[in-house]
């Protein structure tokens, strides 16, 4: 006989599906899909933007039923709907716990009619996330020898991705988009990586820093995702410097941290990954206590140490199959192109990033 479990909504699920669907950290993967309408008022002309992507597009909160109604995407949707007068359709095909092969072959390709239809203005991606954690867990069970295979196959796995989404979506994406745009990876539990391995170095013999070993691993990915943007007819949402550098001058270079860690159009990549995870890393803060000035911060990652918080409630999302609505926008305009709480949750600092790069017209 199966094993069956009462949930929350009053449906019974075997033991093997609860287990299956439990949560991204185990490795599976749940689709998570949300169609949500910034309905703004006063008009009835309505834009698409598509965002394919793993958990934090789908704004993951540990449920296997919602997600955060206003992840990035939706929260870029509403900067455009501001600035275009407009509505705004925001389609979030997500897939959380995906790598990115994942991501690229049963979201991009799989789901392109998304991003096919004549309404589409902006299409975004993310992904490679998974494949970090993946690799950073497996080097963390390690014991004897140190084997860096894995964080490597990780890396040339996020290039390949990376680079053939971006020429799907340049290839399927409408004529009538006007703007792509790919976000690159902040560094969960930066703070908690900050431990000796439990392997040893073949070389030296002794154990090794993990943050040290996982942070230019994630800068190569990142300064791919951004250097790909730039060939490929891409914006880059540098999520990384939004996330890790406070919005203050913290080491007197003259330069406030979170833009001084961006990624420079045309710079190689041994001078991206020394001066992010060399020349600027004492300027580097776990997105946990994201630094708006040298007195004030806010919480930019969940209770999970992995995802972005957000505000605004949540739609359902997962198990059940995803959703769509509408309502009206929270800000019906933006001061300075930034709404009230654009610093204050990881989701939101996210979806204005996304937006600075949006035309001025339709």
């Amino acid at each position: 006989m199966k094993t069956l479990f009462r949930t929350r909504a009053g449906r019974w699920l075997s033991a093997a599906a609860l287990l299956a669907l439990s949560a991204p950290a185990m490795a599976s993967t749940l689709n998570q899909n949300v169609s949500w309408t910034i309905d703004r008022a006063g008009t009835s002309t309505k834009y698409r933007v598509v965002a394919y992507g793993d958990s934090i597009f789908a704004g993951y909160n540990g449920s296997i039923s919602n997600a955060a109604r206003y992840s990035a995407p939706t929260v870029d949707a509403e900067y455009l709907s501001a600035r275009w007068n407009a509505d705004i359709e925001s389609i979030r095909r997500a897939k959380s716990g995906a790598v990115a092969r994942d991501v690229y072959e049963n979201k991009i390709v799989a789901e392109r009619s998304y991003m096919q239809a004549a309404s589409t203005r902006v299409v975004s991606f993310e992904m490679c996330g998974n494949d970090g954690l993946q690799a950073r867990s497996a080097f963390k069970s390690q014991t004897g020898t140190c084997d860096y295979s894995g964080l490597d196959a990780a890396i040339n796995s996020c290039k390949t991705y990376v680079s053939a989404a971006m020429d799907y979506i340049n290839a399927n994406a409408h004529a009538n988009t006007k703007l792509k745009v790919i976000s690159n990876l902040y560094y969960p539990g930066y703070n908690a990586d900050n431990v000796q391995s439990s392997c040893r170095d073949a070389g030296t013999g002794q154990t090794v820093n993990m943050r040290d070993r996982f942070l230019p691993a994630i800068a190569k990915m990142n300064y791919w995702m951004c250097e790909y943007a730039r060939q490929k007819g891409f914006k880059c949402a540098d999520s990384f410097a939004q996330y890790m550098g406070a919005d203050y001058d913290s080491n007197g270079d003259g330069q406030i941290d979170s833009d001084a860690l961006r990624y420079v159009a045309g710079e190689t990549e041994s001078s991206y990954i020394t001066r992010t995870s060399v020349t600027l890393r004492p300027t580097l803060r776990d997105a946990n206590t994201h630094f708006v000035s040298s007195s004030s911060s806010y919480d930019y990652i969940q209770s999970d140490d992995t995802h972005p918080t957000y505000t605004g409630g949540t739609v359902s999302a997962g198990l059940w199959g995803g959703s769509t609505g509408s309502g009206a926008p929270r800000y019906t305009s933006f001061t300075g192109g930034r709404s009230p709480i654009w610093n204050q949750y990881g989701h939101e600092r996210m979806g204005w990033a996304l937006s600075v790069y949006q035309p001025a017209t339709p």
